[in-house]
């Protein structure tokens, strides 16, 4: 059986991509999006990782979806991305999801992806949400409850031919990045920051809880060395 990873280049989806690869060598396929993103390093850093891992990278553009919402992450959005944790967002926003929250950006990438691990015979699809980012419905797609649910779709929807296994949905950010270290994830390749700059502001929600995760295990995030 073959294993498809939904890849963005960031550190949850390198490190399932490495889970994969440690399970089905080299049975493994990586499928990128684009999705009107303001940068393009995740795309970057997804084909770094692919080529790392000597993967198969298919790439598609969903870019038109979201062409009508205003999440801060895409380009045609009136706002900035916040330059504060999750948890002071959350605080301000009464418990609505953060405003980097793309609409059911995960629904979408797993339908697609459904589809696509059906043509090239794929029984398994690999991604990456964590319990961190599900905390406090800051991203709702990436709860356990949702994972479920999209699984059950998936499965009688593809004919019981393909599910999904997010090993991390239950674990931490911290969790993550022990299981990276132990499997050697290239980190330096990977890339998490929401402004798309030279280097990480270190400021934005995902950059925080990046650095943090990598100093609970004891190591420095490589991307926040000078």
């Amino acid at each position: 059986m073959k294993a498809l990873v939904l890849l963005s280049g960031g550190v949850d989806s390198s490190t399932c991509l490495a889970l994969a690869k440690e399970k089905y060598g080299d049975e493994v396929l990586a499928l990128s999006m684009s999705y009107g993103q303001k940068h393009s390093r995740e795309v970057e850093s997804a084909r770094a990782i692919a080529a790392y891992y000597k993967v198969q990278l298919l790439e598609m553009d969903l870019s038109q979806i979201f062409a009508h919402s205003n999440c801060s992450l895409l380009k045609g959005s009136t706002q900035a991305v916040p330059h504060t944790s999750y948890a002071e967002q959350l605080k301000e926003r009464q418990g609505e999801a953060v405003t980097t929250y793309v609409p059911f950006r995960n629904g979408l990438f797993l339908a697609t992806a459904a589809s696509i691990a059906l043509e090239y015979g794929c029984g398994v699809i690999y991604y990456g949400p964590h319990a961190d980012d599900a905390a406090g419905n800051a991203y709702p797609d990436c709860s356990h409850e949702f994972n479920e649910a999209m699984n059950l779709a998936v499965y009688l929807g593809s004919g019981q031919k393909v599910q999904l296994l997010a090993p991390f949905v239950d674990k931490t950010k911290k969790d993550i990045v022990a299981e990276g270290l132990r499997l050697g994830v290239p980190y330096e390749l990977t890339w998490s920051c929401y402004d798309g700059g030279d280097k990480p502001c270190h400021e934005c929600g995902t950059c925080r809880d990046r650095e943090a995760a990598f100093a609970a295990n004891g190591v420095v995030d490589p991307l926040a060395k000078d």
